[in-house]
């Protein structure tokens, strides 16, 4: 069964069309990967399934629930964490979480709030002023307030932008803990280490869905084909392979240089002639990343709000 299903799904503010006949399905446990570029729609879509707005178009049920009819039925069921942090910064992180469970109507409160902290780790900080808190713990207040409720469906807009990687690497094992006990996963991110980490992966860019499926699903059908190569002086490198015919990406990674393009005969004919007469410049096949598929995406978009 789909914990998200839709269909077509159009939002315009003005004579802007942000999200433009999108169409999603999340299976229930799922953890599914948002991904595109600022301003691509995501933040909109998102909001379009959890009941804050209502589609100009389209159609589509989210944990069973009508979107347009049943928008308030299926808030009760949801955990939406925006990208900002939203809490009282003068509380403390039990007296935040004890706010929530009186707008979700839990009762008795305090147990509510103890079973959260525990769960989440936070009990050794809970009369902790929520100001004074770091990016990591102010993620993971975000995160608690969200499942302290029970949903069946968590909402993750960017959630681990301004976090170190120790803080995202456990920010990511406690979504996999989750969805293992039933709950479903939608969540948007830039981090391609993250998306690598969802089970599907979904590819939106100026409000038109693009791509879908699993990462190597995603990175087999761009159809691309990826070089390395090797030499001294890498910008020089770059600026003159980047006009070699079948290049459509060229850029420095380390002391490398990533070469990807779609027409992988001609690509390699390029690259063979141009390293062919310079002593100390190679090229070797290399593995299409997930990287290189999104900013390929991106430079075959075109911006909705141009």
């Amino acid at each position: 069964m789909n914990a998200i299903e839709v269909s077509g799904l159009v939002k315009r503010f003005g004579d802007k069309t942000v999200v433009d006949h999108v169409s999603m399905t999340v299976g229930e446990g799922e953890i599914v990967g948002f991904l595109g570029p600022n301003g691509s729609g995501k933040t909109t879509t998102i909001r379009l399934m959890c009941g804050l707005l209502t589609p100009d178009e389209g159609e589509g049920r989210v944990l069973g629930f009508d979107l347009r009819t049943n928008a308030l039925k299926i808030k009760r069921e949801v955990g939406y964490m925006t990208q900002k942090f939203s809490f009282y910064e003068d509380l403390t992180i039990a007296e935040n979480l004890a706010f929530v469970a009186r707008l979700y109507q839990l009762d008795p409160v305090g147990e509510h709030v103890d079973r959260t902290l525990d769960e989440l780790g936070l009990g050794s900080r809970r009369d902790q002023l929520a100001g004074t808190l770091s990016g990591g713990w102010k993620q993971r207040l975000a995160l608690a307030a969200c499942i302290m409720h029970r949903p069946k469906l968590l909402l993750l807009d960017e959630p681990t932008a301004g976090v170190d990687p120790k803080a995202r690497r456990d920010f990511w094992d406690e979504i996999h803990r989750l969805a293992a006990n039933g709950l479903t996963v939608l969540v948007s991110t830039h981090y391609m280490d993250e998306a690598e980490r969802c089970h599907r992966i979904s590819y939106i860019a100026y409000g038109k869905m693009l791509a879908t499926g699993t990462v190597d699903e995603v990175v087999s059908d761009a159809g691309l084909t990826t070089f390395v190569v090797r030499g001294e002086d890498l910008h020089k490198l770059a600026e003159q392979i980047s006009a070699l015919p079948g290049v459509e990406q060229a850029a420095p990674f380390g002391t490398t240089l990533h070469v990807v393009g779609s027409d992988a005969a001609l690509l390699e004919k390029s690259l063979a002639e141009y390293t062919g007469g310079r002593k100390g410049v190679s090229f070797e096949r290399g593995e299409t990343s997930l990287e290189d598929v999104f900013i390929q995406f991106m430079s075959g978009a075109r911006d909705n709000m141009q």
